[in-house]
């Protein structure tokens, strides 16, 4: 069985054959499969299991908003389980579609959806990006670093959040800079704003930023890059992108989310799966790439910082839970 790589075009999406019917699936949200970020650690996961088990899957890549329903519609009537979704926003359709498919089991990563056919997978980003806060307050030489998140929601504010009391927890004189590069769902493909934003926070003293924005991130990254200030990647490990120019990435476990969702198959688990920083749900990232600079103050702050949080020493705030950030 050939692998179906089923593509949305404009508002239309293709009938799968019925040969598949077997098959596990997985949407990529808006942004694309290969954004080098979140979708595509989903990609990575899909892709382990396939090779692990000679499985095939589907795929499709979002090309608009109005196609999350048919997506999810003709999937189930197809017979894919489960069917994994990346992304917050899927969260309202799913509600409604999988009361309609009993028999089929969805996951959706980055938001909770209470359907008894549901595992709704969740994961504790501001425990990893208090870390990443951490690492840039030890590596900036200015004092004043920058956060540049996608889409203006809640689900980022976790990132913006956790990665603030970090920074102030381990330099509590210290700057941070916070930038948006939308309120809608293009703001996690721009990689030019993000790397305008990049150039307005370098003006005023930012040696370190953090990109929690999806693609957008792809242009952060570069930008700090070429004007030879530190970066953080988010969700995949982005070091390998500006080797020696990346500081670390806050590293979610979409990839192993994704894998385990696709072993399971249709006896996937519904409930609410959590991923933190004692399961390995988040990290950051050091390899090869930023190994030169992790000094040992960084490792010792880092390592301090993770014992702290995994022990309930530290209180990490999560922005979910209460809209307010006791930090900034």
């Amino acid at each position: 069985m050939s692998l179906m790589k089923t593509l949305l075009a404009g508002a239309s999406l293709a009938i799968l054959p019925l040969a598949a019917l077997a098959d596990p699936a997985l949407i990529f949200d808006l942004g694309g499969k290969f954004d080098k970020s979140f979708n595509e650690a989903a990609y990575t996961g899909a892709e382990k299991w396939k090779a692990e088990t000679g499985g095939t899957y589907k795929e499709l890549e979002m090309q608009s908003e109005a196609q999350r329903e048919q997506a999810l519609r003709r999937l189930a009537e197809t017979g894919a389980n489960p069917i994994v979704m990346t992304g917050f926003a899927f969260g309202e359709v799913l509600n409604k579609v999988a009361p309609d498919y009993p028999d089929t089991k969805f996951a959706i990563i980055d938001m909770v959806v209470e359907q008894p056919n549901v595992q709704s997978i969740v994961f504790t980003e501001e425990q990893g990006s208090y870390l990443a806060g951490v690492m840039a307050a030890k590596a900036s030489k200015s004092g004043t670093v920058g956060f540049i998140g996608g889409m203006d929601i809640p689900l980022i504010h976790k990132f913006e959040c956790g990665y603030a009391q970090g920074f102030k927890a381990t330099n509590p004189e210290g700057k941070l800079l916070i930038n948006y590069t939308g309120t809608t769902p293009a703001a996690w493909n721009d990689p030019v704003k993000g790397g305008e934003l990049v150039k307005a926070q370098i003006s005023q003293g930012a040696d370190v930023v953090y990109a929690a924005a999806g693609g957008t991130g792809i242009g952060i990254l570069q930008s700090a890059a070429d004007a030879g200030i530190l970066s953080i990647g988010v969700d995949s490990n982005q070091n390998h992108l500006h080797p020696g120019k990346v500081l670390t990435s806050m590293v979610k476990g979409v990839d192993n989310s994704v894998y385990e969702a696709f072993k399971a198959g249709a006896d996937l688990q519904p409930g609410i799966k959590t991923m933190d920083l004692a399961s390995g749900g988040v990290s950051v990232a050091v390899d090869d790439n930023n190994k030169p600079l992790i000094t040992e103050d960084i490792t010792a702050a880092v390592d301090a910082a993770t014992k702290g949080i995994t022990a309930g020493e530290i209180k990490v705030h999560d922005y979910m839970t209460d809209n307010t950030c006791p930090v900034q």
